[in-house]
């Protein structure tokens, strides 16, 4: 057999995704998962032959010094997910990202590996990159504190006209809107410094908004396009918030699959943080909409809210330049042309909408506005 490579969170949605693409590839699997309920309500998914499961917490040592005993290689995807839910589960957050990634780089310190990919997000932008009316590129863009109130939900400049969004490189300095952000910019930076000291080649991916079959349905704090779903599915229209023009970057999840696969494989990624996305904007309405065409409910248009959650920020999608040079990634699958592929399988699916309670967690703690 091949290397073998220890997948945290081999369970998740994205996780299940990346085990697949590397046994397609020849190599041997270790998963170490913790089963969060929130994001495996049924307990125990099905087993994957000829991967070896750890069922165990990334934050308890013992548990990652049996999980890294004898890997080649790690892809570290362990991680508690969503900017709302973070914004008042913060302990949980904290410990469960930061603390996690500490307690397995403690056990990857005494058995070394030949590289380590960890997953990031783009959500440590804040703001995406914008180009003001006299054509220059802004990297300090910031909400508001009035969002709405002013007539538009869009950033301005300093005189009141208005900012252009446009695609977001690595380049753009972080700016952490959110304690998921804050968590996640912690996971990447530890793996950066650790991997330099030790001399492990590391990689960052930063994950624009992923989607695809396996997605967590039941879960309303993650994923954009499976929470629509869970709402169309149960007869209700989607939730947007805002005015539903702000823009996201949607990526199959086995192109972001392949890409880790890339990330482990590229000795040129070492060192490096990469977007991974799709190269393409839309926006969450018309993402909406495109979604209840797909599930033959049109006329279930989204509910828009005009209100914005604390934490969000209005547009951010990805330029992949540099994923395209240093991993060779192309992405495969189009927002436009998954869509009905997605929908087949929520059908057969089993779903709980929570969505409206996702949004009254969220108001009871002043968090929307």
């Amino acid at each position: 057999m091949g290397s073998k490579v220890l997948v945290t969170g081999g369970f998740g949605f994205i996780g299940r995704h990346l085990v697949a693409e590397l046994l397609r590839h020849g190599y041997d699997i270790r998963v170490l998962d913790s089963l969060v309920e929130q994001v495996h309500p049924e307990g125990e998914p099905d087993l994957i032959d000829g991967v070896d499961y750890i069922v165990g917490d990334v934050r308890d040592p013992e548990c990652c010094r049996r999980a890294v005993a004898g890997v080649d290689h790690v892809a570290h995807l362990a991680a508690e997910v969503g900017v709302g839910q973070s914004m008042y589960e913060i302990a949980r957050y904290v410990g469960g990202n930061e603390l996690g990634t500490a307690v397995l780089l403690e056990a990857l310190a005494e058995h070394p590996v030949r590289s380590i990919v960890v997953a990031s997000s783009m959500s440590v932008y804040g703001e995406g990159r914008y180009r003001d009316c006299s054509g220059v590129l802004r990297d300090d863009v910031q909400r508001p504190t009035s969002m709405g109130t002013t007539g538009s939900w869009n950033p301005l400049d300093g005189n009141g006209n208005a900012l252009e969004p446009v695609p977001t490189d690595e380049g753009k300095p972080v700016d952490l809107a959110s304690i998921y952000a804050l968590t996640k910019f912690a996971q990447e930076r530890a793996v950066m410094i650790f991997g330099q000291a030790y001399g492990v080649p590391a990689v960052a991916l930063r994950l624009f908004n992923v989607f695809g079959a396996g997605q967590a349905l039941s879960n309303p704090y993650t994923g954009v396009l499976a929470n629509f779903a869970s709402r169309l599915a149960s007869g209700q229209r989607p939730l947007v918030f805002e005015d539903g023009e702000q823009r996201r970057d949607f990526v199959h999840v086995e192109d972001v699959a392949r890409a880790f696969r890339l990330a482990l494989e590229k000795p040129e990624a070492a060192g490096h943080v990469i977007n991974i996305g799709s190269g393409g904007s839309y926006s969450i309405s018309e993402v909406a909409e495109r979604l209840a065409e797909a599930m033959d409910v049109p006329e279930l248009r989204p509910e828009i809210l005009n209100k914005a959650r604390s934490g969000d920020i209005r547009h951010c999608f990805a330029s992949i330049e540099k994923a395209q040079e240093l991993l060779g990634y192309v992405p495969r699958h189009r927002l436009e042309t998954s869509l009905l592929p997605f929908v087949e399988w929520v059908r057969g699916q089993t779903v709980v909408d929570r969505s409206t309670q996702m949004r009254n967690e969220l108001e009871q703690r002043g968090l929307v506005a």
